[in-house]
């Protein structure tokens, strides 16, 4: 099912290369947490205190906003928060303490990383077993699909989609001479053909990039948009033989050539002086970014519009709640699950942060199709994020995503920003992801 390497965890790509360095690393960082085999296990309902719980998040999110926002809803509940790092971070320090360790009893993991835990359910609690089983046809089925093993347990409840969209700038369009209205502006480019062929009109016309980088702004959303990604639909790795991510790489090849490209890996700072400088006038946009964005550039305020992204569909992120076998205290974690994620809540999200709601009863309410965001010149994020998710079409997931993903954005970075030979690139990434993954 559709679960691209979000950075809703927010790192640059760079940050999601795991080197053998960088495993070393994590596994201090969950020795220095107190989550190592050594440590002393807790026992599923050791504790069973309904008025505490202690939950891991990553960061750049904000999860603090929600924890807050529960504790006016129970303010007899004490929730121990800890921040773990990016999601990776967080679900390698997940891992060790499911090795053996003192684990949490709630912890958020995104969606690129689900896969390799829904190998063992046996580690979380059923979720089916507190409830789930009476919310579970609240949510997108082919999000649900994704946290629910063949043997029938429920591993995790979903926070979010990320539907997409293309953010732009009017004022930089207008000074090319291209159209400004969202509705002009996306019907310039039906196809990434099309839309790599208007970056070059807009580069032509300014000398300057249309978009911040072709890895994750061309390939990512291009190969989102197949029936089939990385994983057959019986869970064969096809990557490699797999033409829509041959063809989606190969149009990541094509905007670099092009020289559309500001050369910015995503969420870097670079990529957030470049926002603020006008660096670039356009960037594939999860509903989530809208906050980097603002965040980024605040003084752009109405200088942004929305478009349709090309091929009309598509997701990047997502995150699900899970709640570990040993967790102490699983009731205390199950009421804010059900709490923070039932369809008011998830609507209110949106509403507060941008968050696209995974429950289906919000995409016709009022509150959601007729919002509008007045730093993006009051363009309808409701309906056109939601219009994405909606279109998509679903695929497997499998255990190493997140892996094989991070070694296609390398390869594309490298061309883009090293230099590397873009006739090698392809068989660059394949090579780098038979060693990461032995497949």
């Amino acid at each position: 099912m559709n679960a691209l390497p979000r950075t809703s965890s927010r790192p640059s790509t760079a940050a999601l290369a795991m080197t053998r360095r960088r495993a070393l690393a994590l596994s201090a960082l969950a020795g220095g947490l107190g989550l190592g085999a050594a440590a002393c296990s807790s026992g599923s309902g050791a504790s069973s205190d309904p008025n505490t719980f202690e939950f891991w998040s990553f960061t750049g999110i904000n999860q603090k906003t929600d924890v807050e926002a529960y504790k006016k809803l129970a303010p007899d509940v004490t929730v121990k928060l800890t921040e773990v790092g990016n999601a990776q971070e967080t679900a390698q320090g997940l891992t060790t303490a499911l090795a053996g360790g003192k684990v949490p009893d709630l912890v958020l993991v995104q969606a690129g990383d689900l896969p390799k835990f829904m190998k063992n359910p046996g580690n979380f609690t059923d979720l089916n077993t507190l409830g789930g089983a009476d919310v579970k046809g609240d949510y997108v089925d082919w999000v649900m699909a994704q946290a629910t093993a063949t043997s029938g347990e429920l591993v995790g409840i979903p926070t979010d989609v990320g539907g997409m969209g293309v953010a732009y700038r009017t004022d930089l369009m207008a000074a090319a001479g291209l159209p400004t209205n969202r509705d002009e502006v996306g019907a310039l480019w039906p196809t990434w053909d099309d839309f790599i062929a208007t970056g070059q009109r807009y580069t032509q016309a300014t000398g300057n990039a249309f978009i911040d980088n072709a890895a994750t702004t061309v390939f990512l959303q291009a190969v989102s948009q197949g029936e089939e990604q990385y994983y057959s639909a019986d869970g064969e790795v096809v990557y490699a033989t797999n033409p829509i991510v041959k063809d989606s790489f190969d149009l990541g090849l094509k905007a670099i050539a092009a020289g559309i490209t500001a050369k910015l890996e995503s969420f870097t700072d670079g990529w957030n002086a470049g926002m603020a400088k006008g660096a670039f006038a356009a960037v594939a946009a999860p509903s989530w970014m809208l906050g980097s964005i603002r965040s980024a550039a605040p003084d752009t305020e109405g200088k942004w519009d929305i478009a349709v992204i090309p091929g009309g569909s598509g997701n990047w992120g997502g995150s699900y709640l899970t709640i570990p076998a040993r967790a102490a205290n699983p009731k205390a974690a199950w009421n804010y699950i059900k709490t923070m994620q039932s369809p008011e809540q998830q609507l209110q999200h949106f509403l507060d942060s941008g968050s696209l709601p995974t429950t289906p009863v919000n995409y016709d309410k009022p509150e959601l199709v007729n919002h509008t965001d007045p730093f993006f010149s009051d363009a309808p994020t409701g309906k056109i994020f939601t219009q994405a998710v909606l279109g998509l079409k679903p695929f497997i997931n499998g255990e190493y995503n997140t892996e094989i993903s991070t070694e296609l954005l390398n390869a594309l970075n490298g061309v883009e920003g090293d230099g590397a030979p873009a006739d090698a690139a392809w068989d660059t990434a394949v090579k780098n992801i038979k060693t990461a993954i032995g497949a």
